[in-house]
């Protein structure tokens, strides 16, 4: 059985199925469970949908909560039918941690591939991973050593499942020719999110960012890069609440590894977004804005020192973070221009290198994949 949440999540275990085939072409694999397209193409069997669990705030989640009540309760029950010899569990952490306690009392083994971030924020939930999973793949490289000194020993690193799959299919001049672009120009890159209350939120402070950027520097060529996933009219709804725009920019949709290879800095909205810029090298600045009441609830809630993954990774500020009230135009246009400046620009590329380097050079479902099967023996 495997559950998986969000794109992300789904997209990381369809990897993780096809890998553990591959790794034993001999057993015969059934997988079923809460699945999105990636899993569906992987051939894993529906259970629940699902597509609609992204849910971002408490108070969206909170609206959410009768749906995910119904598939849990359907998971739990086709779990008891069925007896599967593994459940596997993919990030997800309020829906799966609840999953893991219920699904153990029924004598199932439990993996959980893809730590919940348990360093960053409700620690407490550490009491569910020590009484009820079996065994954790983490895919931080700091995270083994974290739960270590938690006491839990039942924890292996695998490395990080995007590391080789984040490049980009075209040069920066193959780019700038296909989107009418300068190469010999200064190109940043503005990542709102892949969340539609993201990119509602943020998307008009990147684009006010932008349009005081380029009252400066007349030079500057700003690209939108959209995830594949959100529709090009959640742009104009942006638009619509900026109080400044720029007189051009550029919009991608699904190429968004295409557009930070271009580019000689970009703005990203926290989250794996940011790891995956530093993976590509291009120096960055990480923004983050919620509702106001969101943050006043959560952010007492989050223990970590960097919000940023590249930084938790680097064990040090690498990135700029601009979280909440720090996030302005100004600020942030102040930061991008000191990361244009040719020597500051070199120096994060060479830093960036040096801490994404820690994440290894690709296998991660594999081995992943060879620790499932080694706790099945």
């Amino acid at each position: 059985m495997i559950v998986a949440g969000e794109a992300s999540g789904d997209a990381h275990a369809a990897k993780l199925v096809r890998a553990l085939r591959e790794f034993a072409p001999e057993k015969d694999f059934g997988f079923f469970g809460a699945t999105s397209h990636k899993l569906r193409e992987a051939g894993v069997e529906e259970i629940v949908n699902a597509d609609d669990f992204s849910v971002v705030g408490l108070p969206e989640i909170a609206k959410a909560l009768p749906m995910f009540w119904k598939d849990f309760k359907k998971l739990k029950q086709t779990a008891k039918e069925r007896k599967p010899d593994v459940v596997i569990l993919v990030d997800f952490p309020d829906f799966n941690l609840k999953l893991a306690k219920s699904l153990k009392k029924q004598g199932l083994k439990i993996i959980y591939y893809i730590s919940p971030q348990l360093w960053a924020w409700r620690k407490y939930r550490i009491k569910t991973i020590k009484k009820y999973v079996d065994l954790v793949l983490a895919i931080l490289p700091f995270e083994k050593d974290w739960y270590a000194r938690q006491g839990i020993s039942h924890v292996e690193y695998v490395g990080n499942p995007t590391v080789r799959e984040i490049h980009s299919n075209l040069t920066k001049e193959q780019f700038c020719v296909k989107h009418n672009l300068n190469s010999s120009k200064p190109i940043i890159s503005l990542l709102a999110g892949s969340r539609h209350k993201e990119i509602v939120r943020i998307l008009p402070e990147l684009l006010e960012t932008a349009a005081l950027m380029e009252e400066q520097n007349a030079d500057l060529q700003f690209v939108v890069a959209l995830a594949a996933t959100r529709r090009l009219e959640e742009i104009e709804e942006a638009k619509a609440k900026a109080k400044k725009m720029p007189k051009i920019f550029t919009v991608v949709k699904g190429e968004t590894h295409e557009a930070l290879n271009a580019s000689d800095a970009a703005a990203v909205t926290s989250g794996t977004a940011t790891l995956e810029t530093a993976i590509i090298g291009t120096p960055l600045a990480i923004v983050y804005k919620t509702s106001p009441l969101n943050y006043k609830l959560l952010r007492p809630l989050i223990s970590v020192e960097h919000f940023g993954l590249i930084n938790l990774i680097a064990e040090e500020r690498l990135a700029k973070e601009l979280i909440q009230d720090d996030f302005t135009p100004e600020t942030l246009a102040r930061e991008l221009f000191r990361l244009l400046e040719p020597a500051e620009n070199q120096k994060m590329r060479e830093r960036l290198k040096a801490a994404t380097d820690k994440l290894g050079h690709g296998g991660a479902s594999k081995r992943a994949a060879e620790f499932i099967l080694n706790l099945l023996k």
